[in-house]
């Protein structure tokens, strides 16, 4: 189940598709005019040792350069202490406000008495984002939000940024501004794409394009604030933060025809859609995501998405895609460095 097309939905049911800038953020953060600069990132460390694992190898092995955990979940302490002794690997909080697993259930980290609205009725955090928005308060998005943040801190873990599970903070206005604040308040980066955002709109795009109802230069679906992207941004950015120019969640939807878990040939499948992927974005500072998984048996037994997640692992250590990037100039960074580079900027 990949819930990261949540996010691309409610992102632009407030904020606009392309963002006209002068300078890209990547520019505006001391990398040349052209250059594409991309945060490889593995999302939902710490959901299961598998995860963990195929976390560790992207980066290890591979080309990806950061990752975040999901601190409510079994494994979370786990790969947090793994980082700690590692202190060169890039990891951040992915701020988990739901459960989506049928059997492999997690709760909030301030209990149920305390956010009752995030909860369902087995004390778990809900399903859906949709769930989530339609019982709980900003207050409690905010109390859980600081307590997972407060058990990374406890662990050890120096956040280097903060994203979303599913999207979630994105679902509302004022989830958003709970988690912009916090953010803004610990001078922690947060993720938000403030730039051209030309690949988070392209499924959207895609999926009209299939319906027969695309229409070059038409509006996205309503409601739709075509100024709101660029201003978040800037807001921002001028509070120190950095900013994503663009952002692509949409790997798990790369599936061949006949797939088979763990086979070599989704991995390559995977990563011709990565070189693809290089090879159209535009310039500026873009965070890519994938859900890395060293498949095994138990991890079947959460979701039926763990061929699909082996396969973003596979293509991560896929020497075809490591060649390509160093060919085509391609500057893999980390969000430790993007924020080095703003605080140097007055």
């Amino acid at each position: 189940m990949f819930r990261l097309s949540t996010l691309v939905f409610f992102v632009f049911c407030f904020f606009r598709l392309s963002a006209q800038q002068d300078k890209t953020y990547a520019e505006k953060l001391g990398w040349p005019r052209n250059a594409k600069v991309v945060i490889m990132h593995v999302d939902d460390a710490g959901m299961s040792y598998a995860s963990n694992q195929g976390a560790i190898q992207s980066i290890e092995k591979g080309i990806a350069t950061s990752c975040s955990i999901m601190m409510p979940t079994p494994w979370a302490a786990s790969f947090a202490k793994y980082v700690v002794e590692h202190p060169s690997i890039d990891a951040g909080l992915h701020l988990t406000l739901t459960s989506e697993w049928d059997n492999y259930r997690w709760g909030p980290l301030c209990g149920k008495k305390a956010v009752p609205g995030l909860t369902d009725m087995e004390g778990a955090l809900w399903q859906s984002v949709e769930e989530v928005v339609a019982h709980a308060s900003p207050e409690e998005i905010d109390a859980e939000i600081r307590a997972q943040l407060d058990r990374a801190l406890a662990l050890g873990l120096k956040p280097t940024h903060l994203d979303s599970h599913m999207g979630t903070l994105f679902a509302s206005e004022d989830y958003l501004k709970k988690y912009i604040q916090l953010g803004i308040e610990k001078k922690i980066p947060v993720m938000f794409p403030g730039g051209n955002n030309k690949m988070l709109a392209a499924p959207i795009i895609e999926k009209l394009k299939a319906a027969g109802k695309w229409k070059e230069g038409m509006v996205l679906p309503k409601p739709f604030d075509q100024k709101k992207a660029a201003e978040v941004g800037k807001m921002i950015w001028n509070a120190g933060l950095p900013v994503l120019d663009d952002l692509c969640t949409n790997s798990g939807d790369w599936r061949p025809e006949n797939a088979v878990d763990g086979s070599v040939e989704w991995g390559k499948y995977k990563t011709q859609h990565f070189i693809q992927l290089f090879r159209d974005m535009q310039p500026g500072l873009i965070m890519v995501i994938v859900h890395s998984t060293d498949i095994t048996d138990s991890f079947s037994h959460i979701s039926a998405s763990g061929g699909s997640r082996n396969a973003d692992m596979m293509s991560m250590m896929d020497p075809d895609l490591k060649a390509f990037v160093q060919k085509e100039g391609i500057i893999l960074t980390t969000w430790k460095e993007v924020m080095e580079r703003r605080q140097k900027i007055k």
